[in-house]
């Protein structure tokens, strides 16, 4: 089966025109995975005794939630929901990509972070909460020094420097979800090319590929939802200013 960088199924919707029908139905489909997740670790707690499951989980919200506290502050807590559904998400997001649906002819598969149209608005999220939060507690007067700093000569750097920000929260989760991709599709067209070189068929042993560069995927889309999470805990303690 042919498959295309960057390649998406599309729907024609009235009023919103094309949009990328398989980034869609994913994206749903992530969200009905994320809830039936939190729905099996949350039916663990009718039991008096604690489980792996609530141990385990308990652990990545502990550890969220010591990234908060340690760049905002106790004031910090009020995010702490925020942030952990924004990794969670993220994570169930990049992990799509570990299932070859797109091959198998499915009109959905691969991660929807590996498109823009879901990577800009999960920044955009991200951004709507940092200036709602500085505009709720105050602190824009702040947050508007903070350009004038250290002489204001240096505004249009700082302003360039809040705006590369945007981009490296976007570009950074965008392109390491789409270079596995990448890979697949290259592996994809090794195994059914039939490349031999002399007596040694490349295609034939190119069929265990796939499965490394699956486990690669798992980690770089962990590490990723990571990566993105924490650099929003950062650029919000950054914009209130220290609190604690």
């Amino acid at each position: 089966m042919k498959q295309e960088i960057g390649a998406h199924s599309t729907w024609t919707l009235p009023l919103v025109g094309t949009v990328h029908a398989d980034t869609i139905l994913t994206t749903w489909v992530a969200m009905v995975v994320a809830l039936a997740f939190l729905a099996w670790v949350g039916n663990s707690y009718r039991s008096p005794l604690a489980t792996k499951r609530q141990t385990i989980f308990e652990g990545v919200i502990n550890f969220i939630a010591d990234l908060v506290y340690g760049a905002i502050g106790r004031s910090g807590e009020a995010f702490v929901p925020f942030f952990i559904a924004v990794f969670l998400f993220i994570f169930v997001l990049n992990q799509f990509d570990i299932l070859p649906l797109r091959p198998l002819g499915l009109p959905l598969g691969g991660s929807p972070t590996a498109d823009l149209n879901t990577i800009v608005p999960l920044t955009l999220c991200v951004y709507v909460l940092i200036f709602g939060a500085v505009i709720a507690r105050r602190r824009v007067g702040h947050y508007l020094h903070h350009f004038t700093q250290p002489f204001w000569p240096l505004i249009p750097l700082n302003i360039l420097d809040e705006v590369s920000r945007v981009l490296t929260l976007t570009a950074r989760l965008f392109f390491n979800i789409l270079v596995g991709e990448i890979l697949f599709i290259i592996v994809t067209i090794i195994i059914t090319g039939n490349i031999k070189i002399g007596a040694l068929n490349v295609s034939l042993w190119a069929v265990v590929l796939p499965f490394f560069i699956q486990f690669f995927n798992f980690f770089v889309g962990t590490v990723q939802a990571f990566v993105f999470t924490l650099l929003g805990i950062v650029y919000l303690s950054l914009a209130l200013g220290e609190e604690h």
